[in-house]
């Protein structure tokens, strides 16, 4: 079987990682991804000074050609615009009001292709009060309450450890483009549509929004590793003679076999944990008790006695362990590559699966224009003349 999206050609104008992650989602649903980056080189690319740095650029720009173009340059848009006709899908994540400025907003360009869906990722959208704030994972955490519900509650606030918000945008507006897809068949129309970072990350706080209701209005305390929304106990991170585990009990089933495993049923009736109420009012020590019992093992075999009772729990795993986890390596959505730049890599293959459909091999991201004969030749018919005097004058 074909892979989902086989057939639909995309512009990629994306860049660091909100844009490129949609545009990766697509390339390895099938779609033919055309990432177009200025003569220099996308701004990620500069992180390649840095030791490792630039493994995200490579990890988020499979499976895609690579041509470079000057938009500043009017031959540059109309070498755009005529890639444009043959196009699906054009995404750029580019401050608002960018595009409409270099002569390639929405508007331009559905009148030369009505049926192609522009979709555009933004910190704070379009429109509104902050809509010309700039925005970074950063400063959308700081923004969005991820900051202010991230730590432990007698120190400052911190940051996720991943980007998360960069990437939750990018998610939905991998979503928001199949969806207008999905739209184009039944209407034969494109659209345009948009994605604000701030507003993808919003529903994550649904803990922390249920204790900031339940406590009528009043700012949750941060909890460290505890439930958000403080509504679940036991739940948390406990120490091993080798680590940590992270341990939860959602339901009176698991809590009941936790007593079991723990030889302490005793438990059980004690009014202190006798519901879930209890246990959350008598958190702290209860948090002792689990934490006594759980260092005397190490976290592997105590995640083996935990899983064998069907008690949701898992290691606490250090970078290198996830990097070479055996699970996801056996699935595909891992795969060992050698890297022209890089070396020996790790790279992701997307978390989505299709069973049926051929698993896609990886093809490494290559250096700026590497791709243009390919498309500016081969695919919208330049003659290679043509394309050479593009290059002379700094547009290809």
């Amino acid at each position: 079987m074909k892979r989902p999206l086989d057939g639909v050609t995309v512009i990629d104008l994306g860049q660091i990682y909100n844009g490129p992650y949609a545009t990766f989602l697509m390339a390895m649903a099938g779609a033919r991804v055309i990432k177009i980056e200025p003569l220099g080189g996308e701004k990620m690319r500069r992180r390649g000074a840095v030791g490792g740095a630039m493994l995200p650029f490579a990890m988020l720009n499979s499976n895609k050609e690579f041509v470079t173009l000057n938009l500043k340059a009017k031959e540059g848009v109309d070498l755009l615009k005529k890639m444009v006709e043959k196009a699906d899908i054009l995404l750029e994540n580019f401050a608002p009001g960018t595009t409409d400025r270099l002569g390639v907003g929405y508007k331009e360009l559905s009148a030369i292709n009505p049926k192609l869906i522009y979709a555009s990722g933004t910190g704070y959208g379009s429109y509104g009060p902050n809509r010309d704030m700039l925005a970074m994972d950063l400063t959308i955490q700081a923004m969005s309450g991820v900051m202010a519900s991230t730590g432990f509650p007698d120190l400052p606030p911190v940051k996720a450890g991943p980007a998360l918000c960069d990437f939750f945008g990018g998610i939905h507006l991998y979503g928001a483009v199949m969806t207008a897809l999905f739209g184009r068949e039944r209407t034969g129309r494109g659209s345009q549509v948009e994605v604000s970072m701030l507003e993808s990350v919003y529903p994550s706080l649904s803990s922390t929004l249920g204790l900031y209701y339940g406590s009528k209005g009043q700012n949750p305390p941060r909890t460290g590793n505890r439930h958000g929304g403080m509504a679940e106990a036991p739940y948390n991170v406990y120490t091993c003679r080798d680590g940590w585990v992270a341990l939860l009990c959602v339901s009176e089933k698991h809590w009941e076999s936790l007593l079991e495993t723990m030889g302490r049923m005793d438990m059980l009736n004690d009014p202190k944990f006798v519901d879930l109420q209890a246990r959350v009012d008598n958190i702290n020590e209860l948090d002792s008790i689990i934490n006594g019992w759980t260092s005397q093992f190490t976290k592997d075999d105590l995640v083996r006695l935990l899983t064998a009772k069907r008690i949701p729990c898992a290691p606490v795993r250090e970078i290198d362990e996830v990097v070479n986890d055996p699970h996801m390596h056996a699935r595909g959505t891992l795969q060992r590559i050698d890297h022209p730049e890089l070396g020996n890599v790790v790279l992701p293959t997307g978390p989505m699966i299709f069973p049926g459909t051929e698993q896609t091999t990886l093809t490494p991201s290559k250096m700026p224009g590497d791709d243009n004969e390919l498309v500016y030749s081969a695919w919208l018919g330049v003659s290679p003349e043509e394309l050479g005097t593009l290059k002379d004058m700094g547009v290809v």
